[in-house]
């Protein structure tokens, strides 16, 4: 039987995932209760709803039909891109052209032409994620390209 393995290959690895994350914080910190949730409450519960989603997602797919998932290798090496522009471009050059940048590459896949919506996209992700990690999470992130 045909099954269809990218959903049975996925489910398997979200719920390993998060059964490994339920266990190691489960056996290495303090659960505690509701009313007093130790450090270890958070995690453990969500590696448990982890757990079962994976189940869920592989479970019913044991037995439907599926054709093989085709790879898009260049929208993959888009999206691959641009994580990596954002991990190592950070420290130098700030979260601002970094997450530009970013949005600029994972974009590039995109069916539509044009390059005037890929930049206001660029741009509002940009200014959200300035609002959301510098003005509210008052995070310690460069801000700005470090000058030599």
């Amino acid at each position: 039987m045909n099954r269809d393995w990218a959903d049975i290959w996925g489910g398997l690895a979200l719920g390993l995932l998060g059964a490994g994350v339920a266990i190691y914080a489960g056996l290495r910190l303090d659960f505690g209760s509701l009313r007093a949730m130790g450090p270890g409450f958070f995690p453990t519960v969500l590696g448990v709803a982890l757990a079962v989603l994976g189940a869920a997602v592989a479970l019913p797919a044991w037995n439907r039909a599926a054709e093989s998932p085709k790879i898009a290798w260049g929208d993959a090496s888009a999206v691959i891109g641009a994580i990596l522009i954002f991990g190592f471009g950070m420290n130098r050059l700030g979260i601002l052209l970094a997450c530009f940048a970013a949005v600029l590459i994972a974009s590039l896949p995109a069916p539509h032409d044009g390059w005037r919506w890929r930049i206001l996209l660029a741009a509002s992700v940009t200014l959200l994620c300035w609002a959301v990690f510098i003005l509210g999470l008052r995070m310690s992130i460069p801000v700005f390209p470090k000058l030599p």
